[in-house]
């Protein structure tokens, strides 16, 4: 089987591209199903029922560290959905972290996690893991580490070589040229990319990150107009053991 995950989506004209790119993705790729992490998908950041509506050609969609910053996904996260948020979020926090998908022949786990260095003090991500693998009764296991520090990635996708199917990591927005199956048949890439304007600052306008940065004053984050490009990987996978043969990352402007 064949997976596409599109890194971090990035409000409505990241949402638009994406809807309008995926068919021609899964027709070339021959792509079974498709993730994407959709935290950024509003408008401002953060997701929301609508942006949400938009992603519909997704199968699971992932979220990180803004998955909270919008009230009025509570519900719908609280709902039986396809969203998940990070499931190191201490107990009590909407929605689950771990999301299975039935495609008939195969069941597929989908695991958000997020990362602990230099972002939110949550559960430890290695721990939750491991619990979250005692309980999953499929090989086929797909995580998205939602962190800032290529370290801790690179040192989560090999921690869970050969016990999970693919390891990709999401949040900076750049996409890393480091795709590779590990020894014991993983996938790894240290960052998917992103879905937004490609000359801007992480899909925002660069002049407002620019003037943040220099003036050190708040700033009303605004996507960017400029046209847009679309990151992410395709992995294709041994349904039956849950070892992944190849991931392919892709570029489209």
């Amino acid at each position: 089987m064949r997976f596409l995950f599109i890194g971090d989506i990035v409000g409505s004209r990241g949402c638009r591209f994406a809807a309008a790119k995926v068919p021609e993705i899964k027709r070339e790729y021959g792509v079974d199903f498709v993730i994407v992490n959709g935290e950024n998908s509003a408008d401002g950041n953060g997701i929301t029922p609508a942006s949400a509506d938009m992603l519909s050609f997704a199968d699971v969609i992932t979220t990180g560290n803004h998955v909270f910053r919008r009230r009025e996904i509570y519900d719908t996260l609280n709902g039986n959905c396809n969203i998940i948020r990070p499931a190191n979020y201490p107990e009590g926090a909407p929605g689950r972290g771990m999301y299975i998908l039935d495609m008939g022949r195969a069941r597929i786990a989908v695991i958000n996690l997020m990362g602990t260095i230099f972002m939110d003090a949550l559960d430890n991500p290695f721990a939750v893991i491991d619990s979250l693998l005692e309980e999953t009764d499929t090989p086929n296991i797909i995580v998205d580490i939602h962190a800032e520090a290529t370290s801790e990635k690179k040192a989560l996708g090999q921690y869970l070589d050969g016990r999970v199917t693919a390891v990709i990591g999401t949040h900076t927005h750049v996409q890393t040229a480091d795709e590779v199956i590990l020894p014991k048949g993983t996938a790894y890439i240290t960052d998917a990319g992103m879905c937004g304007a490609e000359l801007s600052v992480l899909g925002v306008k660069s002049e407002i990150i620019i003037n943040k940065l220099k003036n050190k004053l708040p700033a009303r984050f605004t996507e960017s107009e400029n046209p847009p490009f679309l990151n992410g990987a395709v992995v294709e996978f041994d349904e039956k053991v849950g070892k992944s043969a190849y991931i392919n990352r892709i570029l489209i402007r």
